[in-house]
């Protein structure tokens, strides 16, 4: 986030918070779906044109999840529709953005319908949402017009440090690039021979799954999402009642299956719902459980897609 200026935007007055920061008034922590939602809008809209800003980057993008967090509940497409295609092409990590469109991602998840991103200009601009209803600008400038107009139009512009939800750029996740000698690796490990799975993060909380072969490797790596985290496990078990007999106690996992006709689906599980899988993947060809939790996880390889100069500016 831009150091040089920070703002918390909200509707709660100042002066109903007690000696810690915390609000005591009767203002609603959901959006009103009408001028109190349309008043933060605008006053995103005026630090935009204070700073000179008419299209911004989506980063980190996500939707709805295994656990929603948003006080209301998601809506089919993740409140997308209208915005992107319903394969949600054109949403993703690095995609660029006119001001409009950002402006109703702003109310997305002002309305906590499902998706969630930063939204980025460089170093000069960046706006996020938090949680109820609190929304933070940064900027490379002081933006006076846009405070006083921010204030005409109810909110309060607080100047802060710093976003509690600034981007971590100190130590990311994952640092390798997905380049040639990463497809080379696992062309080597392919050449076994043997097949590999591959899940495939293109955004937060979304995933298809790949089975990899020698064969089709290339046309698996061809249509993979910008930017995407690549995640490489041995393959699915071909005795999937081994594989349901063997499901790890008290534990929440994704266990992921190849269906009859090809498709490799997965869902998340834990010990109150496992026992209905069995039913669930009637027929199915193989499967296998995989770790949530992040000490659990050993795949084979992890990585993220570069752009096409090469560099890595995914931040998984």
């Amino acid at each position: 986030m831009p150091s040089a200026f920070a703002h918390q935007i909200t509707k709660y007055n100042p002066a109903h918070c007690d000696e810690h920061g915390r609000y005591n008034g009767s203002e609603d922590t959901e959006s009103d779906h009408g001028p109190v939602e349309a008043a933060y809008l605008e006053a995103i809209a005026a630090f935009a044109r204070d700073s000179g800003i008419d299209r911004l980057e989506i980063r980190e993008p996500q939707v709805a999840g295994f656990v929603n967090f948003g006080l209301e509940a998601p809506v089919d497409g993740h409140g997308l529709a209208g915005l992107f295609p319903p394969d949600l092409t054109g949403y993703h990590d690095g995609a660029e953005v006119s001001m409009p469109v950002a402006l109703e991602l702003i109310r997305v998840m002002l309305r906590g319908q499902g998706a969630w991103c930063r939204l980025e200009q460089q170093n000069t601009f960046t706006v996020h949402v938090g949680w109820d209803q609190y929304v933070y600008v940064g900027t490379d400038r002081a933006c006076e017009a846009a405070v006083a107009r921010t204030s005409e139009l109810g909110l309060f512009a607080q100047p802060i440090t710093a976003s509690p939800y600034a981007a971590d750029l100190e130590e990311p996740e994952v640092t390798q690039a997905a380049d040639e000698d990463f497809w080379l690796q696992v062309r080597a490990e392919l050449a076994a021979p043997q097949t590999l799975l591959l899940e495939e993060t293109y955004l937060g909380n979304a995933t298809r799954w790949h089975r990899l072969t020698e064969n089709n490797l290339d046309t698996v790596r061809a249509a993979l999402g910008p930017r995407a985290l690549l995640t490489i496990w041995p393959d699915l078990a071909p005795d999937v009642d081994a594989v349901l007999a063997s499901y790890p106690e008290y534990a929440t996992v994704d266990f992921v299956w190849e269906e009859p006709n090809g498709t490799i689906r997965h869902v998340t599980v834990d010990e109150t719902d496992h026992r209905q899988l069995t039913a669930l993947v009637k027929g199915a060809k193989a499967a296998c459980f995989l770790p949530l939790a992040l000490d659990d996880r050993h795949p084979l390889f992890h990585a993220a897609l570069p752009d096409s100069d090469g560099v890595l500016r995914a931040r998984w």
